[in-house]
């Protein structure tokens, strides 16, 4: 799992080991969302909208959106939902302006009810254009206003003077009386063009119909909570879990030390291969002996057995299984030729391991007469050692010790452990045998089948005895 990628077929072979671990921490993740519900109280908004006519350019409608939720339209809107021990800051962070199409400022506001956010929706426009009017017509200074019109009462009376003076001068009898005509009537125009532009100038031409801001209608009454509601937080406490229980799943596949391959293991013995065996049945076991409320917990959750060991391959029929068993018990004499008997160690909670040692233990007790040396397949003693304290029982005419494991079940400190028992006990390890669980298929009618009137001994508990 180490280096293997991460596919369909590993998440889901999570999904049908952990079905029930994972089903739990999502209903935990669930509780939990329902609780942060309940910490966080429900939130309803709703929007106005304020229609600017005329037209607008977009950096004037951003402008006029943060005027909306300016300190000035805050404080007002504080005053008139009477809240004036209320923090500025803590109410503008329930409104919101933004500039949407069509020169329209869309106000949105947030309450604990759906009324109280409607009603802060309606105040903040109103005072938003309420506020708008007064920038644009307060803009004049009263003082500027008199002093424009004193200026444009003493050009109308500048004006009238010169008609008097150009009725009175002598009507073109002489040269110079006709250039003096002619300069009042120049002085007249231009008094005239500035009464013009004075008019112009006018105050009040300033309030147009473009800075008439308008409330399109009520906010309307928020029919449902703000996100995020209560069922989208449990919804997201239970995929959060979910998801974390699945990483912590995979994270702990790629950082295991189990050892996969055979020279790995064979290294962490300090032994040799002697033979691989198959064990039929539907899914790799790796289910920890002892009993008690821990023990059991486990076992409801599913925890007690690995998820990370592939499923079981196809295999041949049973007579075939039983040769790779009879080869090596022959590698066996051929390893330790001299050995009369040998023991068999089996880690606890390795029970593909233990049905494998206790099929190798009864084909060696079943085997043929005699070899070349004149002696038979060494009888076998089946042994199972406790991995966190492994010990062996004292020699009782054994000349060296055969570990059966499973591959993807020990780590490299456990497998030395073993070995050091082995060594504590006077018992040279011979030898490593693979355990793997195969799908078994129907038994095919030729082949040389298991020899008849052998039963294969039960090997649920520690055998601490030999078959013979």
């Amino acid at each position: 799992m180490s280096d293997d990628t991460i596919r369909l077929v590993t998440l889901g072979r999570i999904l049908r080991r952990r079905g029930r671990l994972l089903t739990l921490l999502a209903l935990v993740g669930a509780l939990v969302g329902h609780g942060v519900s309940l910490l966080v109280p429900p939130r309803y908004t709703t929007s106005v909208s304020v229609l600017l006519p005329g037209s607008w350019e977009e950096r004037e409608l951003l402008t006029q959106a943060e005027v909306a939720t300016s300190s000035v339209v805050v404080d007002r809107v504080a005053e008139g939902l009477g809240l004036r021990g209320t923090d500025g800051v803590e109410l503008r962070e329930r409104l919101s302006a933004e500039a949407a199409e069509g020169n329209i400022i869309r106000i949105s506001g947030t309450a604990d009810t759906p009324e109280r956010a409607q009603r802060l929706s309606d105040l903040t426009a109103r005072e938003f254009v309420a506020f708008a009017a007064r920038v644009v017509g307060g803009a004049t200074d009263p003082e500027a206003e008199a002093r424009l019109e004193a200026l444009r009462k003493a050009v109308e009376q500048a004006g009238r003077r010169i008609t008097e003076l150009a009725d009175a001068a002598d009507p073109g009898r002489t040269v110079e009386s006709v250039q003096a005509r002619t300069e009042l009537e120049k002085l007249r125009t231009a008094l005239r063009d500035a009464i013009t532009k004075l008019d112009q100038t006018d105050p009040a031409a300033g309030k147009s119909g473009r800075a008439t801001m308008v409330v399109m209608g009520p906010a309307p009454r928020p029919a449902g909570e703000a996100p995020p509601t209560r069922a989208q937080l449990v919804a997201a406490g239970a995929v959060l879990f979910f998801l974390l229980a699945v990483v912590g799943h995979l994270a702990a596949a790629r950082m295991s030390r189990r050892l996969r391959t055979e020279p790995e293991i064979a290294a962490a013995l300090g032994t040799v291969l002697v033979g691989s065996v198959d064990v039929a049945g539907r899914r790799p076991v790796h289910r920890p002996e002892g009993r008690g409320p821990r023990t059991w917990f486990r076992r409801l959750l599913g925890v007690d057995v690995r998820w990370d060991v592939p499923a079981p391959r196809a295999s041949g029929d049973e007579s075939g299984r039983w040769i790779r068993y009879r080869r090596v018990c022959a590698r066996l004499r051929e390893r330790a030729p001299a050995a009369r008997r040998l023991l068999v160690v089996v880690p606890d909670g390795d029970e593909i391991a233990r049905r494998a040692a206790g099929r190798l233990v009864a084909e060696a007790g079943s085997g043929p007469g005699p070899g070349p040396s004149g002696r038979g397949e060494p009888l076998l003693r089946l042994v199972g050692v406790t991995v966190a304290h492994p010990l062996l029982p004292d020699r009782a005419g054994e000349s060296g010790a055969v570990v059966v494991v499973s591959p993807g079940s020990w780590t490299a400190v456990e497998l030395a452990g073993i070995a050091e028992a082995c060594a504590d006990a006077g018992q040279e390890v011979v030898g490593l045998v693979l355990a793997g669980a195969v799908r078994a298929r129907p038994a095919r009618s030729g082949g040389g089948p298991r020899p008849a009137g052998v039963p294969v001994p039960a090997v649920g508990d520690d055998v601490l005895g030999g078959v013979r």
